[in-house]
């Protein structure tokens, strides 16, 4: 009996193939949508988490001044850290692992006939172990070359290309602003990351001695980066360098500090809640259009029992009992949504994915949502 009706159901539907397609293509469009809106948003969120994370895993930044809504410090006038600081964090920091000093400026860097306007951060080899920097070729810097200050620098893989194109860049001088220092180090490519796409490989780094003496002509230290050890709790680590920094500060205990510690792992986590809630917005704002092409077959069903009379009672003079015209509409409304909901499924992953190759981001197969549509539409 059902595999009759099914196939009056197929036979009416081919008999208005027009109509049934502009029936169709609202849950077509439905489904679609919901289906691309989620894998969009899906590997949007794995995009950013690992666009983050290539800024440094398991990092802390220790910044002078309060910390303010957004990102940044508040507080110009906030006192700067010192490289005693530094020393203190390193013995007294019983959660960190690696402690890194860092001071940045811009400058032009020049070589032979080409220059390039870049970044140059004052550091040490920790610099390199926190970010997660990968030295290329060369070395990093020597003990001696830290503790003197002298004047080497490494680069990333950009200031070699802009600079020595296809030569090789090590034991040559490059002049950095007014003074030149001789490139000892290229750091393997990490390319952009950040929230606006910054170029990472578009810096030199130098000794913090040298940075101090030759940019920034005082001692002071910028910020200060911190490397977990391995399974300490990022909010335990965070108290004990805030205690560790009081101190050094000499704040009372009713003062605010003048200080502020960045977690990344907070960072990635605030992005990933955000996307994803993005995501479920988008993809319940989808589901309306669903919603209205559910309600399309409702009205053409309708429709079609109106301009069907004379068949109904033609069904029912024969012998045909009521619920059996019933499932012969009930069955040609599901064979429109089901079919509604698989093309839209093939509609929609065809989208997501070209549109994934055009945002480059990553194609993140949701087969829960996939299911959940097509069943709804059904």
């Amino acid at each position: 009996m059902l595999f009759n009706t099914l196939l009056l159901a197929l036979k009416e539907i081919r008999r208005n193939m027009m109509r049934s397609f502009l029936t169709v293509l609202g849950i077509v469009i439905g489904v679609a949508s919901v289906i691309a809106m989620v894998i969009l948003g899906d590997g949007t969120t794995a995009y950013i988490k690992n666009d983050i994370s290539k800024l440094g895993s398991n990092m802390l930044t220790l910044s002078p001044g309060k910390r303010r809504m957004g990102h940044g410090s508040a507080g110009s006038n906030a006192k700067p850290f010192t490289m005693s600081d530094v020393e203190v964090l390193k013995q007294e920091a019983s959660m960190i692992s690696v402690v890194s000093p860092y001071s940045m400026s811009g400058i032009t860097a020049v070589y032979s006939n080409s220059n390039h306007s870049t970044s140059i951060y004052g550091s040490d080899n920790g610099y390199f172990e926190v970010r997660d920097w990968v030295i290329e070729d060369g070395r990093e810097f020597s003990e001696q070359e830290i503790n003197s200050g002298k004047s080497v620098c490494i680069i990333g893989s950009t200031i070699k290309n802009e600079l020595f194109a296809n030569q090789n860049p090590l034991d040559e001088m490059v002049r950095l602003g007014k003074f030149g220092c001789k490139v000892v180090g290229v750091l393997k490519s990490k390319g952009s990351a950040g929230f606006r796409g910054l170029d990472q490989d578009d810096l030199v780094v130098v000794p913090i001695k040298m940075f101090q003496r030759r940019i920034s002509g005082n001692r002071d230290v910028s910020n200060i980066l911190l490397s977990l050890k391995d399974g300490v709790n990022s909010n335990d680590a965070k108290e004990e360098i805030a205690s560790i920094m009081r101190q050094r500060r000499n704040l009372h205990e009713n003062m605010d500090d003048d200080f502020h510690v960045r977690d990344m792992k907070d960072i990635i986590d605030t992005m990933t809640s955000t996307t994803k809630t993005l995501t479920y917005l988008l993809g319940s704002v989808a589901a309306i259009s669903l919603l209205v092409g559910g309600i399309g077959i409702m009205n053409i069903m309708l429709v079609s029992v109106t301009e069907r009379t004379r068949e109904i009672g033609i069904r029912l003079a024969i012998g045909a009992m009521e619920r059996d015209v019933l499932m012969q509409f009930l069955v040609e409304a599901v064979v429109l949504s089901s079919f509604g909901g698989i093309i839209g499924i093939v509609f929609g992953l065809g989208t997501a994915y070209g549109a994934t190759i055009f945002f480059d981001i990553p194609f993140m197969m949701n087969e829960m949502i996939v299911v959940i549509a097509f069943l709804f539409s059904m």
